[in-house]
């Protein structure tokens, strides 16, 4: 039996996200699916009853009309994910919100109040926005450079984490006998002021079953990587070889442990694209066709200025080189994503054309196969230490149900997923430890809590 067990998540982005323009087409996708709570009730609910650990609704605040479907009209993440939070029991809820574009007292509430309706079930996606343009949403010229990005980052976060901690977990006696609700001792004043944010709470919310809502973070920069070894309790990356999963997977521990970390209380769940056929030769053909039919060309090379920007690439001699003066459009958006495809670009010699059509060049995903196949592999990675667990887009329902039904018994067999939930919360079920109250535990080790990044001497 495999001692370490995978862990599961479902991406719901119904309509199709980003190089998938005609996934809607699907004769099961209802083309309001993305506005639909029954859709994601039902989706869900099968996961939940799949025994996956998390949901994982994505999300971005700026588009053109070249956006992808799904994220041209879809719903805003914290109220989808309380719908769910009623219509599920057991699995986990996980919402992007960005630090760029938001003040930590309103995530602080936000995620805590979705905690509670969820009974311990909430995890928060933290990013910082790559879409330039989301800055105009917000009454400013341009979006923040890197460095500010991801200073603001680490000290929002950390002001979340402080303000989720402004009660213990003892603060409410509700004696009534005693006319005693609250131990006033037990609350506990931020008065931060930093870099970024000035916050004096508390925040007039308790805390959850599991403590705090779990951190998620995805980033592949330098910079991505080490806030995600920070801060995070959970890693969404992309993996697209054993190799890679492996190499990333090192580096994030290692980061980790840099400072200070138990690497063991860190899980990395990389994207995966999972295709089930009745043979390995059946399935390869299903992902290239169904790959194919999701392609569009026109539609690619207007979707390609997104990470640059998007930057308008359909101003250019398609079979003129490809445009590297473009990268410089990208500095305040994707800039690793827009710079791996520029650097493909020159290293290849390719056109914009070329460049495009690589890009759009059916992917062969290491889960395609047989259910023993795609079962053997997934466990395999597992036990490579190339993840800890999978994050599934649910693109086309039938090869998500193929997987439900097939694969996962075979792993279920084996030990290396879960017959049941074994915990009540998120952190419970994916083996991340309870979140103790930080003024908890230093009124129990005598020393006084940390201090935040970014935090200014009281007498400045």
């Amino acid at each position: 039996m495999t001692k370490r067990q995978l862990k599961l998540g479902a991406v719901l982005t119904p309509t199709g996200g980003p190089g998938h323009p005609y996934s809607w087409l699907d004769p099961e996708i209802p083309g309001d699916a993305s506005v639909d709570i029954d859709w994601y009730i039902r989706y869900a609910r099968l996961a939940e009853q799949a025994r996956f650990d998390l949901v994982f609704i994505v999300d971005s605040q700026f588009i053109t009309p070249s956006s992808p479907p799904h994220y041209l009209n879809r719903l805003e993440p914290l109220t989808l994910l309380s719908a769910l939070a009623v219509a599920t029991e057991h699995i986990g809820l996980v919402g992007t919100l960005t630090t760029s574009f938001n003040q930590p007292f309103n995530v602080a509430r936000r995620f805590g109040s979705l905690d509670l309706i969820s009974k311990g079930r909430a995890g928060w996606n933290v990013v910082t926005s790559g879409d330039a343009g989301t800055a105009g949403n917000y009454s400013l010229d341009e979006h923040y450079d890197y460095a500010t990005r991801y200073g603001r980052a680490l000290e929002h976060v950390e002001v979340v984490k402080a303000l989720w901690d402004s009660y213990e977990d003892d603060a409410f006696p509700r004696d009534k006998q005693a006319r005693t609700f609250l131990d006033p001792s037990k609350l506990h004043t931020l008065d931060h002021r930093g870099d970024y944010f000035s916050v004096v709470g508390p925040l007039n919310l308790e805390r959850s079953r599991q403590g705090q809502p779990v951190i998620f973070q995805a980033g592949d920069s330098e910079q991505g990587r080490d806030l995600g070894a920070r801060i995070a309790d959970g890693i969404f990356t992309h993996a697209p070889t054993f190799e890679a999963g492996v190499a990333f997977y090192t580096d994030i521990k290692t980061r980790a442990a840099a400072y200070g970390r138990d690497p063991e209380d860190i899980v990395v769940l990389p994207g995966a694209s999972v295709t089930v056929g009745d043979t390995d030769a059946d399935a390869r053909e299903i992902e290239r066709a169904t790959q194919l039919a999701d392609n569009d060309f026109g539609k690619s090379v207007e979707e390609l200025g997104r990470p640059f920007g998007w930057h308008d690439f359909t101003q250019y001699d398609l079979d003129a080189p490809f445009p590297t003066s473009a990268l410089q459009y990208a500095e305040r958006s994707f800039y690793t994503q827009a710079k791996k495809i520029t650097e493909l670009a020159v290293e290849r010699g390719l056109t914009l054309r070329q460049t495009v059509e690589a890009l759009n060049a059916p992917k062969l995903s290491p889960f395609t196969g047989t259910a023993v196949t795609v079962a053997d592999e997934l466990q395999r990675w597992l036990d490579g230490r190339a993840l800890d667990g999978i994050n599934i887009h649910i693109g086309h329902p039938a090869q998500f149900q193929r997987f439900v039904d097939e694969v996962l018994p075979i792993l279920r067999e084996r030990g290396v997923v879960r017959a049941d939930y074994e915990e009540n919360t998120l952190r419970g079920n994916l083996g991340i430890p309870f979140a103790e109250n930080r003024h908890t535990r230093a009124s129990r080790d005598g020393i006084a809590p940390p201090p935040l990044p970014g935090a200014l001497p009281a007498s400045v």
